[in-house]
């Protein structure tokens, strides 16, 4: 008899807790475990890479017109990663990495105009970063060798 009652209460609970866990998976944040330098990290730097040259356009997340953060949202979409669409969740959900320690696809935000985290890029090695800068201009590499860049740089971090 207990036996008996212990299937049937095992019985109920298994497709309750499958239940669960799917519903949990569709409703939590992006937690990207992939090592550095990973292959979606890798096409996510390539996916941005391949868009230099195309226009700058506040709220842009196409080849259109992007801006800094619809670049990253846009590249590790195509790689297949669903991340953050704004500088500020994009950086509240990465974990931070040392700048010795970059790898391609990691991001970089710099403050700019006396906000914090106001710019992102994705980083593609050898000091190189492929962003979408400001008004007027088109995505582009710089290198974070530059003055301007080493001076502004606040943060490197991870998905």
């Amino acid at each position: 008899m207990i036996a008996r009652m212990q299937r049937s209460a095992t019985t109920l609970l298994l497709p309750l807790l499958a239940g669960m866990l799917l519903a949990s998976g569709c409703a939590s944040t992006p937690q990207i475990a992939d090592a550095p330098g990973s292959a979606r990290h890798q096409q996510a730097s390539e996916v941005a890479a391949s868009m230099v040259g195309k226009p700058y356009r506040y709220g842009g997340s196409s080849p259109q017109g992007f801006d800094c953060s619809g670049l990253v949202h846009f590249s590790y979409k195509r790689a297949g990663l669903n991340v953050p669409r704004s500088t500020k969740t994009q950086r509240g959900q990465s974990r931070k990495v040392s700048v010795s320690g970059l790898a391609r696809g990691d991001l970089l935000f710099f403050n700019q105009e006396g906000k914090r985290s106001s710019h992102v890029g994705i980083y593609l090695g050898a000091n190189r970063f492929v962003h979408a800068p400001s008004s007027g201009k088109r995505v582009r590499v710089d290198n974070l060798d530059d003055a301007y860049w080493r001076k502004h740089l606040i943060d490197a971090r991870r998905f």
